[in-house]
């Protein structure tokens, strides 16, 4: 098995842990997210309401879809940091720097590997997450969507790919931004740990690769907030003037939010955000540790 391919493997194991682990914290935001203001008190508010009105099941409303988008992306994520890691590592060596196989990365090379994990990501999450959010943010009647494949049918019968691709713009941002402050934490905190101890990347802890994974996800979160919340509101925006469309663009999103809700806006769902990111991210980074080490071990 090609080194390529372990990668990708692993990166979706990682990523099924993440959703497995993260989605019930993922719909209390997204409702927080797009609600009118003052619809929820707070996150216990909003999480009560809907176990009371829709169920326990309600937590994994729109599963399936991220299971098998963010199994991929997460895959995406991994495979094309892997592989920059190793193209610029090539380059340390050459040029002589970066210590042994020139794999100590300085931030710089860290940071624009995460970017292009990042972009290569975004076309999958982007649509993923569209769909995801569609589905998350209906009510308990007249649901018009019966499931992911019935929304990516009826949006692209109605709005084509562009439809499909709702808020790719800001997602792009998002994703470039995010990814390059979270694979330069994870990989800081590893090559600390690896320099001080004087051990190998696979002697780590798995529970160190959990409160690593944890720190970069407060790290991404820490400068991606409010761009998510422009995203989730761009995804669930209509489509048209006639279907309630409210933002012409993400731009025009930002003015009209600033000025109707102030900047708590730009923050309204960060509680169950910081509570589901150690979990989700510290599951992300140990399933893909763990079966990195397992397809490495053959």
């Amino acid at each position: 098995m090609s080194k390529t391919i372990k990668d990708l493997t692993a990166g979706t194991a990682g990523g099924i842990a993440q959703v497995l682990v993260g989605q019930p914290f993922d719909i209390v935001k997204v409702r927080m997210q797009t609600a009118p203001k003052g619809t929820y008190s707070g996150m216990l508010h909003c999480a009560g309401g809907i176990l009371k009105n829709e169920g326990p099941l309600a937590f994994y409303k729109g599963t399936l879809t991220p299971l098998l988008g963010i199994g991929v992306c997460v895959s995406i994520q991994f495979g094309v940091i892997e592989y920059m890691k190793r193209f610029y590592a090539e380059r340390n060596v050459l040029n002589g720097v970066g210590g042994p196989g020139g794999r100590n990365l300085s931030g710089d090379q860290l940071f624009v590997s995460g970017v292009f994990a990042g972009l290569a990501n975004g076309f999958v999450s982007g649509p993923v997450e569209h769909i995801r959010i569609r589905l998350q943010t209906q009510q308990v009647k007249n649901y018009p969507y019966a499931g992911p494949f019935d929304a990516i049918k009826k949006i692209y019968s109605a709005h084509g790919i562009a439809g499909i691709f709702k808020g790719q713009g800001v997602t792009f941002l998002r994703e470039a931004t995010g990814y390059g402050v979270y694979f330069l934490a994870y990989e800081k905190l590893v090559q600390r740990e690896m320099a001080t101890k004087g051990i190998s990347r696979d002697q780590i802890s798995p529970l160190n690769a959990v409160l690593y994974g944890a720190a970069a996800g407060y790290a991404l979160w820490a400068v991606i907030y409010p761009i998510d919340m422009v995203k989730s509101r761009m995804q669930t925006d209509g489509f048209t003037v006639a279907t309630g469309r409210k933002y012409a663009n993400s731009i025009d999103c930002v003015r009209q939010v600033w000025r109707t809700e102030g900047l708590a806006a730009f923050t309204r769902g960060l509680g169950p955000t910081l509570i589901r990111s150690p979990f989700a991210n510290g599951a992300t980074f140990l399933g893909f540790e763990m079966a990195n080490r397992f397809l490495n071990s053959f």
